[in-house]
C-alpha cells in the first residue's frame, strides 16, 4: 500500500532531511498545516517572533552565523509584505534564506475576490526583494519546488529565495515521495577559472612588486588561499561584509579600515589590486569616487560583477576560494614583491587604526576595552548607529567571519533581530548586539523573544536620546537645523525589568568593561545601557559627498 504524506508534512519532513534544525516565523491561518506538522512531529526548533520583520532579521542571521540555511515562515499577504525588508537586507548580505508563506487556496488565486490576506501579485512582490520566488501549483510539484528554491538559495551568490504554498496545497494528500529519505541538496560544485585566465592572472600579479589582495562577501570561504598569499607578501584588505576571513590582528591585514586618508595614500604606490569576491560597493568608496590604484583585476563568481561599480583590465568568472587558491600554487617561487611592503604595511596598519581611534573621542576606548570584555568567539552584531558606522565596523578586531553580522543594506532597526538570530544559531558563543536607541526602540517587542528563547545576548544600547547619525547629516547638510531626531522611549532599565532582563549602565567610560563582563558571565538575555549625554557627544563623523551641496 502507497504511503501518504500531506503537503505540510512533507514541507517540514524536507527541512528536517536538507539538515534544517531550526526555523523562524509567524504562525497564521495560512501557514498552519505546515507548523502543525512541526509541532506533532516536533521536528524543528520554532522561534516565534512577534513580527514577520523581526523573524526574517533571525533567520538571516542564523544563517550567517550557523553557515547554514536559514527558516522563515509568514502568512499571506500583509504577513509576507512585513517580511520584505527583511528580505531585502538578506539579498545584500548575500545570506541562504528559504522563505515559506502561505497563499489563499488555489481556485481564489489573482482573482481580487477579497479573501483573507488576498493581495494583488503576491509573488511578484516576493520576486522583486528576493533572488528568485516560486508558486507550488500543485501538490505533485511541492518537493521539486522546495528542493529548486533552496539550492538556489545556498548556490553562490547566495541569497533568498521565497516560496508561496496554497492552503489547500498545504492540507492535501500525495504519495510519499521515496526519494525523500536521505535527500540531499543537488548544490553544485564551486564554479572553476578558465586555465588561461588563471594562467594570465598569475602573470599579472608575477610581474608586480607592490600588490594588494581586496577581499569581501564572496570570498569569506577563502581564508586558507587568503593565508597562502599573504604569506607569499601580498597584504590585504577587506570589505566591511568580508571581514574576518583573515583574523585582524595579524599585520598584513587593515581588516576593513580600507578608506582613511593613510591608506588611500597607500593606494597610490599599489601597482595591482587583485578584488575577490567583493562589489566595491558605493557605501564604502564614496559612491565609486574612492581612488583605488589603476590597475585592477576581480574575480567574482557572478558574471554581472564585472565593471558593477570600478572597471578591471582582467575579469575572472569563478569561485574565489578555488582561484585564489589555484594563484598561490602558480605563484609559488615567482612572485617578488618588494623586500620592505610587509614592514611598511604593518606600519601603515599601526599608524592608520590609531590615527582613526584618536578620531572617535570620547568614545576612542570604546573599541579595546570592549575586545577585552568578550570572549574572543564572540559574535559581533551591531545596528546602524554612530559608533557602529565608525570604531565598530572598522577596528573592532575580529577573527572569523561568523562573528561580522550587521545590516549590510544601512537600514535602522534591524540589529536587536540579527543579535537574537545570531545568538541561536551561534553554537553557543556569546552575542554582544549593539544598537542605537533609535534602532532599537524600532523594534522593541522583539526582546520578548529573545526572553522567551533565552537567547545568550548582551544588548549595548547606545543610548544619545534620539537619531544621532541624522543630526550629523542635518548639521553637515542643512545649516545646523535640526527637525524630526528626538525620540521619545521609555527607561531602558525599567523596560529590562519588564522583559526579565538583567541591567546594567555605562556613564562613564571605564565603566564599559566591568559591565559587559558581568552581562556576559551569566546567561539569557541581558541589556546594557551606556548613557552618551553623561560621556560625551559622538564627533562629527559624516562629511558631504562630492556631489552634495549645503542647503
Amino acid at each position: 500500500m502507497t504511503e501518504k504524506i500531506k503537503v505540510g508534512d512533507l514541507v517540514a519532513h524536507f527541512l528536517k532531511e536538507v539538515g534544517v534544525t531550526t526555523a523562524f516565523g509567524v504562525i497564521s491561518v495560512h501557514n498552519i498545516p505546515i507548523l502543525d506538522a512541526i509541532g506533532r512531529g516536533n521536528l524543528l526548533r520554532f522561534v516565534m517572533a512577534r513580527g514577520e520583520a523581526g523573524a526574517g532579521h533571525m533567520a538571516d542571521a542564523y544563517a550567517r552565523a550557523s553557515g547554514g540555511l536559514g527558516v522563515l515562515f509568514t502568512s499571506t499577504g500583509p504577513g509576507a509584505a512585513n517580511a520584505c525588508g527583511a528580505i531585502v537586507e538578506a539579498r545584500f548580505a548575500g545570506s541562504p534564506v528559504l522563505h515559506i508563506t502561505g497563499q489563499t487556496a488555489t481556485g481564489n488565486i489573482d482573482r481580487g475576490q477579497g479573501t483573507v490576506h488576498d493581495v494583488a501579485d503576491q509573488l511578484g512582490m516576493l520576486r522583486s526583494v528576493s533572488k528568485a520566488a516560486y508558486r507550488v501549483r500543485s501538490p505533485e510539484i511541492a518537493l521539486g519546488v522546495l528542493i529548486q528554491a533552496a539550492t538556489e538559495a545556498l548556490t553562490p551568490p547566495r541569497g533568498p529565495v521565497s516560496i508561496e504554498i496554497p492552503v489547500d496545497i498545504q492540507r492535501a494528500e500525495i504519495a510519499r515521495p521515496r526519494e525523500l529519505d536521505g535527500l540531499k541538496l543537488p548544490l553544485p560544485a564551486p564554479k572553476q577559472p578558465d586555465a588561461a585566465m588563471l594562467k594570465s592572472l598569475a602573470e599579472m600579479v608575477a610581474q608586480a612588486k607592490r600588490p594588494l589582495l581586496w577581499t569581501g562577501n564572496g570570498a569569506k570561504h577563502a581564508r586558507d588561499a587568503v593565508m597562502r598569499l599573504i604569506g607569499l607578501g601580498i597584504p590585504h584588505v577587506t570589505s566591511w561584509n568580508g571581514r574576518g576571513v583573515v583574523p585582524e590582528d595579524h599585520p598584513m591585514t587593515l581588516g576593513s579600515l580600507n578608506a582613511t586618508p593613510e591608506v588611500v595614500e597607500f593606494y597610490k604606490s599599489v601597482d595591482l589590486l587583485i578584488v575577490a569576491g567583493c562589489r566595491l560597493r558605493g557605501h564604502e568608496t564614496a559612491d565609486m569616487s574612492l581612488a583605488l590604484p589603476p590597475r585592477r583585476v576581480q574575480i567574482d563568481v557572478d558574471p554581472q560583477a564585472k565593471g558593477r561599480t570600478y572597471s578591471s583590465d582582467l575579469f575572472l568568472c569563478a569561485d574565489s576560494a578555488v582561484t585564489l587558491g589555484g594563484l598561490a600554487d602558480a605563484l609559488s617561487g615567482k612572485i617578488k614583491v618588494d623586500k620592505g611592503l610587509a614592514g611598511e604595511f604593518a606600519a601603515l596598519k599601526e599608524t592608520a587604526t590609531e590615527s582613526y581611534r584618536r578620531a572617535q573621542a570620547p568614545y576612542d576606548g570604546f573599541p579595546a576595552i570592549l575586545r577585552k570584555a568578550m570572549p574572543k568567539d564572540a559574535i559581533w552584531v551591531r545596528d546602524v548607529t554612530l559608533s557602529n558606522s565608525t570604531w565598530g565596523n572598522r577596528i573592532f578586531p575580529l577573527n572569523d567571519p561568523s562573528q561580522n553580522i550587521y545590516p549590510v543594506g544601512a537600514a535602522i532597526g534591524p540589529g536587536m533581530q540579527l543579535g537574537i538570530g545570531a545568538a541561536i544559531g551561534g553554537g553557543g558563543r556569546k552575542v554582544v548586539c549593539m544598537c542605537g536607541d533609535g534602532g532599537f526602540f524600532l523594534n522593541v517587542t522583539e526582546l520578548w523573544t529573545a526572553a522567551q528563547e533565552n537567547a545568550d545576548i548582551c544588548f549595548l544600547v547606545m543610548n544619545d536620546k534620539g537619531y544621532g547619525v541624522i543630526r550629523h547629516i542635518q548639521d553637515e547638510l542643512y545649516g545646523g537645523r535640526r527637525y524630526f531626531h528626538d525620540l521619545k522611549g521609555p527607561s531602558l532599565e525599567e523596560l529590562a525589568r519588564v522583559a526579565g532582563l538583567r541591567y546594567g549602565k555605562v556613564s562613564k567610560v571605564s565603566d564599559l568593561g566591568d559591565r559587559v563582563a558581568e552581562a556576559l558571565a551569566g546567561t539569557g538575555p541581558s541589556l546594557v545601557e551606556v548613557d552618551m549625554e553623561a560621556i560625551g557627544p559622538y564627533p562629527p563623523y559624516f562629511k558631504a559627498p562630492p556631489y552634495a551641496q549645503k542647503k
